[in-house]
This record gives C-alpha cells, sequence and structure tokens, in this order.
C-alpha cells in the first residue's frame, strides 16, 4: 500500500480544512458529532497509507465546517442587523482619519453590541461619524448608529455614527508608534513623512490620495501595505549582525517579528508573514527544510481558521497568498531554468514581481478590471530601493523624536532617497495609458489559473536538471 510523506498529509489536512471553511458558508451540519467520531481514528495515521490520508481529509474538512458554522451565527446576527439602529462598543484598531463631510473615520475589532441587545459581533467594523476630534488606536470607543453589512476586509459599516471615548488606550507599544510617528512628521516634509511610514509600518491613512492612486496606477501599492516584505528585511538585516550564535539571532528575530505585529496590527497580510517567517527561522535553526506548498497551505489555514471572514470576502487575503505563491514556487522554477546560478538582486527582483504579476493578475482583472502595463519596470526602479529606504526613514523618525534641532540635517538621506522615489512613480503614473480596462469572468479566471498550474506541473516534471535546482533554491533562510 502506497506511503504518504507527513508533508503530504499536513498540506493536505490544511486545503480539507480550508475547503470546509468555505462549505461552511452555504453548508451547515453538526460537526461536534464528527470530531469526537474522528479523533481517536487519527491514531492511524501513522501509519501514512491511503487510509490515513482519508482520515486526514474528513477531519480537516470538519474542523473547517465547525469554525465556519460558528462563525455564521454572527453573520447571521449582522444580516438580522441590517440597517437597524445600534449601539456598539469597539476597540479602535488603527489611529483616525478625517473621511467625507469630515467625519472621523477608523477601523474597528472587538465589537460589544449594547442596543438592541447584548451579544458579541465578530470580524472588524468601518466605522465614521462625529463627536470626537481624533480617535487613537487602542481607545474604546461607543458607537451610535444605523448598521449595514458590508464586503471585504471589514463585515460592516456604521457612518455618521454618534461617537463617545470611554478610555485610552494605554499600550506601551501604542504610545510609541504615536512618538514614532511625531518624530516622522517633525524631521520629514509631506508626502515624504506619510510615505516614509507606508514603507516601514505600512500606515496609508495619512497617504494622500493623489500618491495612493499613482503607486496602485504603476503596480507599486503593496510597498506601503505591511507584509512579508518588511518581515523579510528585518531578518536578514539580523542575519548579517555580528552576534554570538544562531540561538541570540533567533531570540532576536522573534523579538523583532512580535513587536512589528504589534506596532502595525494583525491583519491578514502581517499575521500570514509572521506565521511564515517563525516556521522558516524553526526550519533554519534546526537545519531543516519546509515546502513552500507547506507553508503556503499552513498559513492559510491558520490565518482562515483564526478568522474565516478572510476566506469568505478578503480580496487582499487571496491576493496575497496569489503573489505569495509566485514568489515561492514560480520565481524558483524560473530562475533554476534560466540561471545557472542564483540570480544577482535586480534580477531576482524582476523574477519575483513577474511571478507574482502572473498569479495575481486574473483575480485584480476580475475583481479590479485594471491591469498596470508599467509594473515590471516600476518595481525594477523602485523595489531594490525599498530596504534602504526603511533604515533612513527609522533613521528620521528616530532623530525628530529624540533629537528634533538634528532632525532635519539627520533626515537629510531620507528625505532625497523618498523624494526620488515618489518622483519615479510620478513620472510613471503620468504616462499615457498607464492603465489598461480590462474584465473577465469567474470561469475565465479558473481557466487561466488551471493553465499555469498545469504549466508548471509540466515544467517541473520533465526538467530534471531544473527541478535539482529548483530544490536548492527553496530553502528560505534569514
Amino acid at each position: 500500500m502506497r506511503r504518504f510523506r507527513r508533508t503530504t498529509l499536513i498540506t493536505v489536512f490544511c486545503l480539507a480544512m480550508l475547503c470546509g471553511l468555505g462549505a461552511a458558508r452555504k453548508l451547515y451540519v453538526y460537526p461536534t458529532l464528527w470530531l469526537l467520531a474522528l479523533a481517536p481514528l487519527l491514531l492511524f495515521v501513522r501509519k501514512k497509507n491511503i487510509i490515513s490520508l482519508l482520515l486526514v481529509l474528513c477531519f480537516g474538512a470538519t474542523v473547517g465546517l465547525w469554525r465556519g458554522g460558528e462563525y455564521m451565527r454572527n453573520v447571521h446576527q449582522l444580516q438580522s442587523l441590517t440597517e437597524r439602529k445600534v449601539m456598539i462598543i469597539a476597540t479602535a484598531a488603527s489611529d483616525s482619519v478625517y473621511g467625507k463631510r469630515g467625519q472621523v473615520q477608523f477601523t474597528g475589532s472587538g465589537i460589544s453590541l449594547v442596543y438592541p441587545y447584548q451579544s458579541k459581533l465578530a470580524g472588524s467594523f468601518k466605522l465614521s461619524g462625529f463627536g470626537e476630534q481624533m480617535i487613537y488606536r487602542g481607545d474604546q470607543v461607543r458607537v451610535s448608529g444605523r448598521l449595514f453589512p458590508s464586503r471585504g476586509s471589514n463585515q460592516a459599516t456604521i457612518a455618521y455614527a454618534q461617537l463617545t471615548t470611554l478610555s485610552h488606550g494605554g499600550s506601551s507599544i501604542y504610545n510609541l508608534t504615536r512618538r514614532f510617528d511625531a518624530g516622522m512628521q517633525n524631521a520629514l516634509p509631506e508626502p515624504q513623512a506619510s510615505f516614509g511610514l507606508g514603507l516601514l509600518i505600512g500606515q496609508r491613512n495619512t497617504l494622500p490620495a493623489d500618491i495612493t492612486a499613482a503607486l496602485t496606477a504603476v503596480g507599486l501599492v503593496h510597498i506601503v501595505a505591511v507584509s512579508g516584505y518588511n518581515l523579510t528585511i528585518i531578518i536578514r538585516g539580523v542575519s548579517r549582525l555580528k552576534l554570538g550564535s544562531k540561538y541570540q539571532k533567533l531570540v532576536l528575530s522573534l523579538l523583532l517579528i512580535a513587536g512589528f505585529v504589534l506596532a502595525t496590527g494583525f491583519s491578514a497580510s502581517i499575521v500570514r508573514a509572521a506565521i511564515v517567517s517563525i516556521l522558516s527561522l524553526w526550519a533554519w535553526y534546526y537545519g531543516r527544510k519546509i515546502k513552500p506548498m507547506v507553508l503556503i497551505t499552513f498559513a492559510a489555514a491558520i490565518t482562515a481558521l483564526w478568522n474565516p471572514f478572510y476566506l469568505w470576502g478578503d480580496t487582499g487575503w487571496y491576493l496575497s497568498f496569489l503573489a505569495f505563491f509566485g514568489v515561492l514556487v514560480i520565481s524558483p522554477i524560473i530562475s533554476a531554468r534560466f540561471f545557472k546560478k542564483q540570480p544577482k538582486l535586480l534580477t531576482m527582483v524582476v523574477i519575483e514581481t513577474l511571478a507574482a504579476e502572473v498569479m495575481t493578475l486574473p483575480l485584480i482583472l476580475m475583481t479590479f478590471s485594471q491591469l498596470s502595463v508599467v509594473a515590471l519596470v516600476a518595481n525594477a526602479l523602485v523595489v531594490p530601493l525599498v530596504p534602504l529606504a526603511m533604515l533612513l526613514s527609522a533613521v528620521a523618525a528616530g532623530a525628530g523624536a529624540i533629537a528634533p534641532q538634528f532632525a532635519g540635517w539627520l533626515a537629510l538621506p531620507a528625505r532625497i532617497l523618498l523624494t526620488y522615489m515618489l518622483d519615479i512613480v510620478h513620472i510613471m503614473a503620468s504616462l499615457p495609458s498607464v492603465l489598461i480596462h480590462r474584465s473577465i469572468g469567474l470561469p475565465y479566471m479558473l481557466m487561466i489559473y488551471i493553465f499555469v498550474l498545469v504549466t508548471l506541473l509540466i515544467a517541473y516534471r520533465k526538467l530534471p536538471k531544473v527541478r535539482e535546482n529548483y530544490e536548492e533554491r527553496l530553502q528560505i533562510t534569514p
């Protein structure tokens, strides 16, 4: 009887869990009894045969159905509150900005319904209204207004609400982040200050709308969205420090990852990146390899299990994992096929950008109906400068917070580099027909992804030398 690898069983379990979570959106069963029945049978998984594979498949799907069913109760609860006046208490997950008609706008999490009845509500809400001049991350706010369900990363919106701050967040991390923001504003003019904050911690709420639109037009909006790229830069920076042992590098990397996640918030992209980074560090420390598909499916399952709303309607969550697949799976195949040695930095940036574009383009066309024709060139010109820009921006912010009298001089290198990057973005965004507006339907999108996957499988199976080089380049190390 055929035996399966442990990594295969883990991948199948994660995929089955994702399928169960997706099915729970339309199908409700009573999976608790199935969980109790299947749990003892998992003892047979040690044999790693076809029976083990089927048990893992069933158990993963059951876990997904159970978790999804629990969250569907919250979906039905939100639907019952549609267009009704409610009162909730929420914790601000981000600092507020001014939205339409001078409203204070922020994202709220940890939602507690107070009126018309008391209950806990899952997910995050987009909240805006009047009554407070500023709301900071961590503040507990009472919100009164009409609730409307929404799609995407936020499950509901309440606009033109009455806002009342009940308590202020006293977290030292939040206070340090605010001081850091103030230091950046002291050291750099706008829009360089907001752009620097976007590069460092993914803060986009203060970025001018025209710059956000330009970044989107040239395919560079991902550099101001907190993601795994930020963590990769941090970990690689630690690896170059002359510390006494691998253990010290591991501890320092984990501390920086934890601090970064706390400072930026628990968004889907950064949680996924943190999981991948921690697993990669664990493999590096113990001298092991983790296959990319195991990383991708495990991170997807954990984040979706933590918040099924990601799987049910967060386009950013899907784009994140598609780009992740392109970078970790497709780009090594391309580099192994066309290069005998590991390509240099600029070449790898182009390859990884192309691989990410291949995987995200069909979903972007179906969802947003637009395509940037200069994304590849823009990424090649700007992305290699991001690590240096992050370092110089951090120096500028630190100078602005600690020694504002010298901030202008210490922030000069960051100002020059950030101005150059923004000029490149504006010049490329001003080119005619930089965006092509096209749309495809769901069947065409699925056909494209099937074609890409089949092509990859053929390229991997039929070229032994490519497969050998590919395996060598899969190792993810700090």
